[in-house]
């Protein structure tokens, strides 16, 4: 089970904790941990209403994904985005894909975002 995310245990502004906690509170709710079912995280780098948009897809055995929204951060900055990721991989071992992150790279450690 994904551990419950604490406010106190995340550093930054209020906006961040706000975001985290629906992001974690969402997955918390959909992962149902079932056999031969695929869970992944999406975020997707909406340019156009320069926000970052995350979804959760599920997709058990032989069955289409199913890919359901989970927020959208208004705070359109890649340093920003990179704390929040962070915390959620401390929370959760799900895999993470990124779309729309052409040739760009994070700012602590100059990777590619999206592979």
């Amino acid at each position: 089970m994904i551990e419950p995310i604490l406010l106190e245990d995340i550093t930054g502004e209020t906006h961040m904790n706000r975001d985290l906690d629906i992001i974690m509170r969402r997955i918390q709710i959909l992962f149902k941990r079932m056999n031969q079912t695929l869970y992944r995280i999406e975020v997707v780098n909406d340019k156009f209403d320069e926000e970052f948009n995350f979804f959760f897809h599920i997709q058990p055995k032989n069955r289409r994904i199913k890919s359901v929204p989970l927020h959208a951060v208004k705070k359109y900055d890649l340093e920003y985005l990179e704390e929040i990721i962070n915390l959620i991989k401390k929370q959760t071992n799900l895999s993470i894909e990124f779309i729309g992150f052409e040739d760009l790279h994070w700012q602590s450690n100059h990777r590619m975002i999206q592979h």
